[in-house]
């Protein structure tokens, strides 16, 4: 690891970033780092003079201060006076923030981060963060696809040794994993297992944001381009939602939960043609450079194929390359603080052996 002491600057320190700060503050032997700040979207902890925040009284440290966090502009200032190297840790999923990452990184700050926002935004913005020059900061984002699995170290190792994406196939959604996988294989109804879902906590709040495609639009998006199709957005291309027309302008989770049960009788006939043909149904994304697709939406697999046979929440994808024309195949837990933190964490380690 590195042989110089980092300096560590988080943001976020909700259900995700408690988990990293547990995981960060476990590995002390692993890497020389200091805390320097932690910040969350009310309060903060500054270290002024660049000392270590303890990592052992963080929550009621967090919980006392009455510093309120900084501004972007004001944070970028307090990272660039740093003594020592910075890498800077968003377990955010905010917008703001990840637009300002092309300005951290200019100027030779570090990033580690769950974020989704800052690559499957705008084409712009990826080009900003990753045409950067020598002196840029380094960026890892592992974490935002597959949480903790090793899905775009693979893939930028398989592009950047010349070999030829050909397609990318997966399943990039936890909940709805478990959705899919519980309908095919029970006599539930579609509408049981989304409450079910839900009350698991594999669901967002309202599981339409889970159902509408749009989260498992952003993972495709960011392989997509590392993989070198140029997707403008998430939205640039076809997502097939699981929401029923009528529900998605409904007024609430609460609602739509209510009213599901009168549209089961769609996915029970989906399930039913599938089964006829000895076939189950998969939420899949799909990027097919031979036939220029980039794709979101319900598939039918054989019982025979890999993805039929996955079971609860896991995530799966499959890379078929020049070199592995018998796809590459990455499966287990896609979703979860644990392995997500240890996502993140694993890049800061990635980037304390390059700085």
């Amino acid at each position: 690891m590195a042989s110089k002491t980092l300096n560590i600057a988080i943001i976020g320190a909700g259900v995700v970033g408690s988990s990293f700060l547990k995981q960060l503050a476990s590995v002390k032997s692993q890497i020389s780092y200091n805390l320097i700040l932690l910040s969350t979207s009310r309060k903060a902890l500054i270290s002024k003079d660049y000392k270590p925040l303890s990592l052992q009284s963080w929550e009621s440290d967090l919980a006392k201060t009455t510093e309120a966090p900084l501004s972007l502009d004001e944070l970028l200032q307090f990272l660039k006076k740093s003594p020592e190297p910075v890498i800077f840790v968003d377990n955010t999923s905010n917008d703001s923030i990840a637009n300002f990452y092309p300005s951290l990184l200019q100027n030779g700050i570090s990033i580690a981060t769950p974020n989704k926002k800052a690559f499957s935004s705008g084409l712009s913005l990826w080009n900003e963060i990753f045409n950067g020059n020598e002196s840029s900061g380094l960026v890892y984002h592992e974490a935002t696809v597959g949480a903790g699995l090793p899905i775009i170290g693979p893939l930028n190792d398989i592009v950047n040794t010349g070999d030829k994406v050909q397609k990318i196939e997966g399943i990039f959604s936890g909940s709805l994993s478990f959705i899919l996988n519980t309908f095919s294989s029970s006599n539930q109804k579609f509408s049981d297992i989304v409450k079910k879902a839900k009350e698991l906590g594999y669901t967002e709040p309202d599981p339409r944001d889970d159902l509408n495609g749009l989260d498992v639009a952003r993972k495709v998006t960011i392989l997509a381009r590392i993989a070198g199709f140029k997707v403008e957005s998430p939205t640039s291309f076809p997502v097939n939602s699981l929401i029923p027309k009528p529900l998605e302008s409904v007024s609430s989770g609460e609602e739509y939960l209510q009213k599901l049960p009168d549209f089961d009788h769609e996915m029970e006939q989906l399930k039913q043609e599938a089964a006829a043909d000895n076939k189950v149904l998969r939420f899949v994304g799909k990027v097919d450079f031979p036939n220029n697709l980039v794709s979101v939406g319900i598939e039918k697999y054989d019982v025979a194929h890999p993805f039929a046979s996955l079971k609860g929440s896991d995530n799966v994808v499959s890379f078929q390359t020049d070199r592995y024309p018998n796809p590459l195949i990455v499966q287990g837990a896609g979703a979860g603080a644990d392995v997500t933190a240890a996502g993140v964490l694993a890049d800061v380690f990635k980037i304390a052996q390059r700085l």
